[in-house]
């Protein structure tokens, strides 16, 4: 019987891709947005995406969260084809999103705003028919996700008197209030001045340990 002296035999275990693109292709009448966009999203990685205004980054955003459907191609994500699915079973499935615009209650304290995207994930949306004993609940995780951004301190200020980049970062909060296995960021640095900026990147760092990203990004000294 042969020695095979100096061989070690591994097993390699290449993890499946969170989201998979597959051929994705959109067309809004003579202009192509998206031309058969292939690429995989796997755990621990950050994408961005980046490109003059215009070349279709949003609306390729949009096709991987459901608010625009592709002519061709699969979206498949968690192990599952989303394709043809609403952008509400996308969400519940972990699909996280923040937009390019801001996207809060302004009227609604910090707290509040990331209360109701905790609520939103149970399948809810009327926080008034909720007993107290939820809505301590609903506060208590919506406080850990403002923690977690570095809002905490901020959490009983109404959102509109926040400062842009602390808005930017109540979405970020109120996305991973939905207990995200993706997040979607749709140009997170947007209007945000350099020192604002700094922060974010230092709250986008910390969430790449545990989240994959696919972002929208302008600032390429941010990307």
């Amino acid at each position: 019987m042969p020695a095979w002296s100096g061989f070690t035999t591994e097993t390699i275990i290449v993890a499946e891709p969170v989201l998979r693109l597959a051929g994705l292709t959109k067309r809004f009448g003579a202009l192509v947005a998206t031309d058969d966009v292939w690429f995989d999203l796997r755990a621990r990685e950050c994408h961005a995406l980046i490109g003059p205004n215009g070349a279709g980054k949003t609306t390729l955003v949009q096709q991987v969260s459901g608010l625009v459907r592709p002519d061709l191609g699969h979206i498949h994500f968690a192990g599952q084809d989303i394709t043809r699915l609403a952008p509400h079973r996308r969400a519940a499935l972990g699909l996280g999103r923040t937009f390019q615009t801001t996207s809060i209650v302004p009227g609604a304290t910090a707290l509040a705003n990331v209360a109701l995207a905790v609520q939103a994930r149970s399948g809810s949306s009327f926080r008034f028919v909720a007993s107290a004993r939820d809505d301590a609940a609903l506060d208590r995780e919506a406080f850990g996700a403002l923690e977690r951004i570095g809002l905490a301190e901020r959490a009983r200020q109404p959102a509109s008197s926040l400062a842009h980049g602390e808005k930017r970062a109540l979405e970020l909060a109120m996305a991973l209030a939905m207990a995200p296995k993706l997040l979607l960021l749709d140009e997170p640095m947007a209007g945000v001045g350099r020192d604002e900026s700094q922060v974010l990147l230092a709250i986008l760092r910390d969430l790449k340990a545990t989240l994959p990203m696919l972002l929208i990004e302008h600032d390429m000294d941010a990307v």
